[in-house]
């Protein structure tokens, strides 16, 4: 079973395949993501990276949790699962 992780505090400058290159040190990745800004473009500074073993997850966050890379602390855990929802739909307001 896979392990989805939070990866954050990355440079503006990491792009997807480096972020592959340096979590393939712990294990098998499936997936690299940088999350960007909607409007912009730019990358917010975090991403995603999804391993293909909860042990290459783990093993990714004991390597990798703390490491400076391009002079930045990568914070590196288990991702938590996405919400949906918050203060969708309906009437609301006043009348």
């Amino acid at each position: 079973m896979s392990m989805k992780l939070y990866v954050g505090n990355l440079s503006y400058e990491m792009t997807e395949d480096q972020l592959n290159t340096l979590f393939s040190e712990a294990g098998e990745v499936t997936s690299a993501k940088i999350i960007t800004d909607r409007h912009t473009g730019q990358p917010r500074g975090f991403g995603f990276v999804e391993m293909e073993t909860k042990l290459d997850g783990q093993k990714a966050i004991s390597m990798l949790n703390g490491r400076n890379v391009d002079g930045r602390p990568m914070a590196v855990n288990e991702a938590k699962p996405q919400q949906r929802g918050g203060f969708g739909g309906g009437r609301g307001g006043y009348r």
